[in-house]
């Protein structure tokens, strides 16, 4: 089964978002890169390098400038290949709505659209 290793929360004005999440769960809010895009790490125990928790069950997620393809919260399920689960999506009546983009050197995402008009994010970690 491949699963849930990240969400991502949509927003609107960037400060206020990571005021309520830090001040309402007490998460640490960091920028990521030069993107305008926040890690929200929700445990201590995390591997600095790949923001992954080391706590069973846990995971982490960040903050996103909401655009068409994001305006919910979004949860990402990590796959072995994204390429295959594209295909294996548009075989199941799914559809692509954010191409294949790499981030940095630990990972790529894509976006997808389920038949209900949920939007997904698939992840595949590079090692």
């Amino acid at each position: 089964m491949n699963k849930v290793v990240w969400f991502e929360i949509p927003f609107d004005e960037s400060e206020r978002a990571q005021k309520f999440y830090k001040d309402v769960f007490g998460w640490n809010i960091s920028p990521f890169t030069d993107m305008n895009y926040y890690a929200a790490i929700t445990t201590e125990d995390t591997n600095p390098q790949t923001m992954e928790p080391k706590e069973p069950g846990a995971i982490n997620g960040g903050l996103m400038k909401r655009d068409d393809t994001g305006k919910h919260p979004i949860v990402l399920v990590e796959v072995s290949s994204i390429d295959e689960h594209l295909k294996k999506i548009e075989q199941n009546g799914g559809k692509t709505v954010m191409s294949k983009v790499i981030i940095g050197d630990i990972g790529l995402y894509a976006r997808v659209e389920d038949t209900e008009g949920n939007v997904v994010g698939l992840w595949e970690t590079v090692r």
